[in-house]
């Protein structure tokens, strides 16, 4: 038996127009690569946990509060350094304006709480006194696709999931409400499914020896 084709952008976008029978549309043709990044913005948001997980570690810069956040971050998971005695010691989010407030006069020390500085920025409270390393565990925005970027994590395992996610965000710009249910139906479908699965395979079995 041959295995399915995988599903590549330009595969995406010839999908897109032949689900909404716009093959001589060229505004709507034009308007596809949009489309495509609402709906992975969409996913960003509703389907975290699906493949979007990172991890990644480094060092806090000695006297520094602020860090940068990694590309395409979108919610924080866990924040934690290792300290002097060799333990991990986890960061509690907290408002910018309450770490703001702790930290105010305060030498350098060992961080308690992190907040969003900005999109871009975490600030810890307090600055940092050493080099602690640490790890950090992020929801991200897959590899933007584009004509550049064939394939990405949602393409290779969850294509029906972006196709439904790219004809949900088509219906406001055709102006149709008519398969808007349907597409929504069959969009909350996939994320469940695949949520439960992805549970299933996170499951700890050490009871059962495995």
């Amino acid at each position: 038996m041959t295995a399915p084709e995988a599903l590549t952008y330009d595969k995406l976008v010839s999908q897109i127009i032949l689900y909404c029978e716009r093959a001589g549309d060229q505004d709507f043709i034009d308007e596809i690569p949009n489309l495509i990044m609402l709906a992975e913005q969409r996913l960003a948001l509703e389907a975290k946990g699906l493949g979007f997980l990172r991890v990644v570690s480094g060092n806090l810069a000695i006297n520094d509060p602020v860090l940068s956040k990694p590309d395409r971050w979108r919610q924080t998971k866990s924040f934690f350094y290792t300290n002097l005695t060799g333990k991990a010691h986890y960061l509690r989010p907290r408002k910018y304006e309450y770490c703001r407030i702790y930290a105010a006069g305060e030498v350098a020390a060992p961080p308690e709480f992190y907040s969003d500085y900005d999109f871009d920025h975490y600030f810890l409270a307090l600055t940092p006194d050493q080099s602690y390393a640490f790890e950090l565990s992020y929801y991200e925005r897959p590899t933007p696709l584009s004509s550049s970027v064939q394939t990405n994590w949602t393409t290779r395992y969850a294509p029906q999931l972006i196709l439904y996610a790219c004809l949900l965000e088509a219906q406001p710009f055709l102006k149709d409400t008519n398969l808007l249910g349907m597409w929504q139906s069959q969009y909350a479908e996939i994320i469940a499914s695949l949520q439960k699965e992805d549970a299933e395979h996170n499951h700890d079995n050490t009871e059962d020896g495995r």
